[in-house]
């Protein structure tokens, strides 16, 4: 009597779980499970202070400055405002919340004693956190229309760049949280790097406006081209030269996906 060994048994087509699905399921139905509970907490933050920074910077200095580019500046703003509202919700639950679960508690140890990869987990988080930034950019781009941005087709683009550059910014802090020793360190990296990376972008003044010798290093910053994207696309301004920007998002997020998953894989498994 012949014994077929378990890796020798062939599934059917029907059988067979598409690869990423069943991970992809299960993060998303524990997030939402979680989240009906402290969404009121998370989500207040999230939303009132991008709209405290349009409401005191964009009445205040708009009152001074009075237009940016043909634009008013509180359209200016608020534009700048949906960025760092996707930017801070998708950085910030990437290292601190990653970090927590992976260092304390143990939650990526009990996935993966399942059937499931380091490349799923991390891309079923980052969905998730992506799916949620995206979430909550849209509250200021709908005060910012509330204020006199004009509706165009081009605007129906943003929360889609938002959900892109979403998942490229979550999967930067995955890594980031496997880099630091402690979760301390964290907060060194938004104050040093986060932080100018922001006032460097163009969200609260045009970058025309830096120095000369600034230039180089703001056409290095994953920030800016994100930004101008949002902010032509918000404006119905898109052109050949965002797919410039368009190429940086991409391969930002490609690269920032690939070593979220090498620097996870280190953490747990080797």
């Amino acid at each position: 009597m012949t014994v077929t060994e378990p890796s020798e048994i062939e599934l059917s087509p029907m059988e067979r779980q598409p690869v990423l699905w069943p991970a992809l399921r299960a993060v998303w139905f524990r997030e939402l499970w979680l989240f009906r509970r402290y969404w009121p907490a998370v989500t207040f933050g999230s939303l009132v202070e991008p709209l405290v920074y349009l409401a005191g910077f964009g009445v205040g200095i708009g009152a001074l400055v009075g237009s940016v580019g043909g634009h008013s500046y509180p359209q200016f703003l608020g534009i700048g405002m949906v960025l760092t509202s996707m930017l801070f919700s998708s950085v910030f639950t990437g290292m601190f919340e990653t970090f927590s679960r992976r260092r304390f508690q143990r939650i990526y140890d009990a996935m993966l004693s399942q059937p499931v990869d380091p490349w799923e987990l991390v891309t079923a988080e980052a969905s998730w956190i992506a799916a949620k930034s995206c979430v909550y950019s849209c509250a200021p781009l709908l005060v910012t229309v509330a204020v006199g941005l004009p509706v165009g087709p081009q605007l129906a683009l943003v929360p889609l760049i938002q959900l892109i550059a979403g998942f490229g910014f979550a999967l930067a802090g995955m890594w980031v949280s496997c880099l630091v020793p402690a979760l301390d360190w964290l907060r060194l990296i938004v104050s040093g790097v986060l932080t100018p990376l922001v006032l460097a972008a163009g969200v609260f003044f045009p970058v025309d406006q830096l120095p000369g010798w600034a230039s180089p290093l703001v056409a290095l910053n994953p920030v800016y081209h994100c930004m101008q994207l949002t902010r032509n696309a918000a404006f119905g301004e898109l052109g050949p030269a965002d797919l410039g920007h368009v190429a940086v998002v991409l391969l930002g997020s490609a690269l920032a996906w690939w070593l979220a998953i090498r620097a996870m894989n280190r953490r747990l498994i080797d």
